[in-house]
C-alpha cells in the first residue's frame, strides 16, 4: 500500500498516512480546541467520546495523548482510513482506550451515552467545489452519504445531556452549522475563528455547543496561523507543543 508512518511530536504518537493525502492544521486546532487549549472549556479526564470522521485517527490519538484517561470511539467510512487508524492502535499501545469502527455516520444508532463528540467532517457541499483526482481526498472533503446536517445529527444523538459538541469547519458553512446544531437540540456554545496571517479573512472556524443548553455564544480570540514573516505563530507552535 502507499503509505508512509509520520511522527505526530506529540508524545511520540505516530499516524499512518496515505502518500496523497494526509492530516492537516484543522485536525490539530480541532484537538486542542476540545482539550480546552485555546479558550473553550475542553474535555475533562475520563471522558468517553466519539470522533466522526475519524479519517486516520489523528484527532483521537492526539487526543489521548493531551487528556489524561480519555476513551475515544472514532467512526469512519472509507475503509483504507479505518485500517490504518486500526493498525496505528499497535504503534502507540492505544488499544485499551481508543476503538475505530467503519461505518457511515447516517447508520450510527445511538443512545445518548457519549460525554463528548468531535467532528471534523467533509467541508463542501456536493458538487460544492472542484473535485479531485484522488478519490480519497475528494470522499474526505466533500459529502457524499451523509451531510452537515446528518453529522451534527448523529452527534447530537450520541450525546448526554449537558455533552459537548467541537466541530472545525469552514467559516462559509458557520450559519448552516449553526442552524443544524439548533434543529439537534445542541446550543452553539463557543465559537473562535482561524485566519491564515493577521489581517486575513479566516478560513477556518472551531465551534462548540453543548446538548440541551440555553443560548449564550462566547466568540474567543481568533488564532492566527502565521506570522508576517511566514513562520508559524508562537501560538500554534504551543498548540503544536513546538515551544
Amino acid at each position: 500500500m502507499d503509505e508512509r508512518i509520520d511522527d505526530t511530536g506529540f508524545g511520540g504518537i505516530r499516524v499512518i498516512q496515505s502518500r496523497n493525502f494526509g492530516y492537516g492544521v484543522d485536525s490539530v486546532l480541532l484537538a486542542a480546541f476540545a482539550a480546552g487549549e485555546t479558550g473553550a472549556k475542553g474535555m475533562a479526564g475520563g471522558t468517553h467520546a466519539a470522533d466522526l470522521g475519524t479519517g486516520n485517527g489523528i484527532v483521537a490519538f492526539i487526543l489521548a495523548h493531551k487528556i489524561k484517561n480519555i476513551r475515544v470511539t472514532g467512526y469512519e467510512l472509507q475503509e483504507d482510513a479505518w485500517s490504518r487508524a486500526v493498525r496505528a492502535l499497535a504503534l502507540n499501545g492505544l488499544e485499551d482506550r481508543i476503538s475505530f469502527v467503519n461505518c457511515d455516520v447516517k447508520d450510527i444508532r445511538a443512545a445518548g451515552e457519549m460525554d463528548a463528540v468531535v467532528s471534523n467532517p467533509p467541508y463542501f457541499r456536493r458538487q460544492g467545489a472542484i473535485a479531485s483526482s484522488s478519490p480519497e481526498r475528494y470522499l474526505s472533503r466533500h459529502e457524499s452519504t451523509a451531510d452537515l446536517r446528518d453529522f451534527v445529527s448523529a452527534a447530537s444523538s450520541m450525546l448526554k445531556r449537558g455533552g459537548s459538541l467541537y466541530m472545525v469547519h469552514r467559516p462559509d458553512r458557520l450559519a448552516d452549522i449553526m442552524n443544524a446544531m439548533r434543529e439537534a437540540g445542541t446550543e452553539p456554545k463557543y465559537l473562535q475563528l482561524v485566519v491564515p496571517e493577521r489581517g486575513e479573512a479566516p478560513n477556518i472556524v472551531l465551534i462548540s455547543g453543548i446538548k440541551g443548553a440555553g443560548s449564550e455564544l462566547h466568540v474567543l480570540p481568533q488564532i492566527e496561523i502565521r506570522a508576517e514573516d511566514g513562520a508559524y505563530t508562537k501560538e500554534l507552535l504551543r498548540i503544536y507543543e513546538r515551544c
